[in-house]
């Protein structure tokens, strides 16, 4: 059997070079069809979703682990259906379908051969009922793994059901005193190296002492951190991070900030553009498939008939040839062109959405006193799973509060001891039949013209004004800082601000005359 494209995917796919592996393996998919080795094709579609599941693409993961089955037979090859059910489930519970989860944990199980894949696959089962809050489900599945026998041959897995098991007895009942259990995992974790499994041992330690001992809790996510930079775990860090923020003192969070804004920035662009890849390299191997079908027909073509009829059709031919170039090249412009108006896009959303939210939370811990941190944790686990569902194109159907209500706190939220907020006009009859993505517009509108004001405009008064008159709704922001430079009106951020404005069909005009402050004023049309 020629294998030379696939064994050339697993040596990059051994090397840890999994873009490249990906390609490869891509390439030896349709080959290995085309010769009739559906197994082998199966195993590099298979390998295929994993890759793409590491990177975050989790859709497009699904599609590809999906599209293996129908090549894997049941008999001779269990190992691959137990790895891509598995690699199913995994994607699952990072969208958060943890029912589907654990219907695909299960099928990974029942073909999985290997005793320690078996007992992990029984464990993500477990996880996923914690995440569902089902704890009774995720003890007894854990007690019974931890009875096997068989299980203090391999530490490494014993330890990892011992810790979930202790941190879910913790999880239904909060006053069960885990400690001791958790503490000696972590101690087992240490002495067998298992990196993944100590950061997942100080994850849970620091959740348990939370709000027994702050001091021990930040102590053992400062120790997640330490380990998941030495080992350039990135979404390890970031859990770390989002931890810190909410156990250190107020006066200490900004740093931590600004490194968890940055590195969910990266994290969000890395996921979009493997997205963007794989899709990419799918797309060119169809189209090369489509191509090689053509010319196979023009082959066929150029075979049947009289000799004239064969000169009339190497003339065709040549003219073929031309157009289906000239089409390549088109498909090819406009592939480049949808990718880089992708990567404007989100961006742009990333910014707007990101950016602004990890701020305007910034802003509630640094200038109110009586923050409550619970609700920061909240908030910042709202903007995380935006930057996610930027990766997805999902559309948020779960923000049900009244508009008036969101400006009235995106509003206050700025206000301060040295910043007074004041708004006229807001209320629900205002917003009246304005649709869900106008009100999006207006609010990240709003929250620009905010953040700016909070950067550079020294203000210490900031109001709102909203009218409506008949079928336009107009917007007065005013403020008494030193106004804003023309270089910030065209930069980044109020640059997004006027392309919303000319989305929703509406204009705006920068006062900036005054000797002292500035005035902005914003209409648009309700539909």
């Amino acid at each position: 059997m020629d294998r030379k494209t696939y064994d050339k995917a697993y040596d990059f796919y051994d090397a840890s070079e999994k873009d490249s592996a990906f390609i490869y393996f891509n390439r030896a998919k349709d080959e290995l069809i085309e010769k009739g080795y559906y197994s082998h094709a199966g195993n590099s579609l298979v390998i295929m979703g994993i890759i793409q599941c590491e990177k975050g693409d989790y859709y497009g993961s699904q599609e590809t682990a999906l599209s293996a089955i129908k090549y894997l037979n049941i008999q001779h090859d269990s190992a691959d259906l137990s790895a891509n059910y598995n690699n199913l489930g995994i994607a699952s519970q990072s969208l958060k379908e943890y029912n589907k989860a654990i219907v695909f944990y299960d099928k990974a199980a029942q073909f999985s051969t290997d005793f320690r894949y078996k007992i992990a696959q029984v464990n993500n089962k477990a996880v996923s009922y914690s995440y569902l809050k089902q704890y009774d489900s995720a003890i007894s599945i854990l007690k019974k793994a931890l009875s096997n026998p068989n299980l203090k041959k391999y530490p490494t897995t014993y330890y990892r059901i011992y810790d979930n098991l202790a941190y879910n007895r913790f999880l239904k009942n909060p006053s069960y005193n885990a400690e001791p259990e958790l503490s000696e995992a972590l101690q087992a974790r240490i002495r067998e190296k298992d990196i993944n499994g100590q950061i997942t041992s100080l994850s849970h330690l620091s959740t348990y002492l939370k709000d027994k001992d702050n001091q021990k809790s930040l102590m053992n996510v400062k120790e997640m951190l330490k380990i998941s930079l030495s080992h350039h775990l990135a979404n390890d860090r970031l859990e770390a991070l989002q931890k810190i923020i909410l156990l250190e003192h107020p006066e200490n969070i900004k740093p931590y900030f600004e490194k968890y804004q940055y590195l969910n920035d990266s994290l969000t662009s890395a996921r979009n553009k493997s997205k963007s890849q794989f899709a990419f390299e799918r797309f060119e191997a169809e189209k090369l498939k489509t191509e090689n079908v053509q010319k196979e027909n023009q082959i066929l073509l150029q075979n049947i008939g009289i000799a004239s009829l064969i000169l009339l059709l190497i003339g065709g031919t040549i003219s073929g040839s031309i157009w289906i170039k000239r089409r390549k090249e088109r498909l090819q412009k406009e592939n480049e062109l949808k990718i880089k108006e992708n990567e404007l896009k989100i961006s742009k959303k990333v910014h707007d959405v990101v950016a602004n939210g990890i701020y305007q939370v910034m802003t509630k811990i640094e200038n109110q006193e009586h923050f409550d941190k619970d609700k920061a944790l909240d908030e910042l686990e709202f903007v995380y799973e935006k930057s996610r569902d930027i990766s997805y194109e999902k559309v948020d159907s779960n923000d049900t509060l009244e508009f008036y209500k969101k400006i009235s706190n995106l509003i206050g939220s700025f206000k301060n001891e040295k910043v007074n907020t004041f708004l006229a006009g807001n209320g629900a009859n205002i917003w009246m039949d304005l649709s869900h993505s106008v009100q999006d517009e207006v609010y990240q509108i709003m929250r620009e013209l905010l953040v700016n004001m909070k950067k550079h405009s020294q203000a210490n008064l900031v109001a709102f004004k909203f009218e409506r008159n008949n079928n336009l709704i107009q917007i007065q922001y005013t403020d008494n800082g030193i106004g804003i430079p023309g270089e910030i009106i065209h930069g980044n951020g109020l640059a997004n601000t006027v392309s919303r404005i000319e989305k929703i069909k509406g204009s705006i005009i920068f006062d900036n005359t005054n000797e002292k402050g500035l005035k902005v004023y914003i209409s648009f049309p309700i539909s």
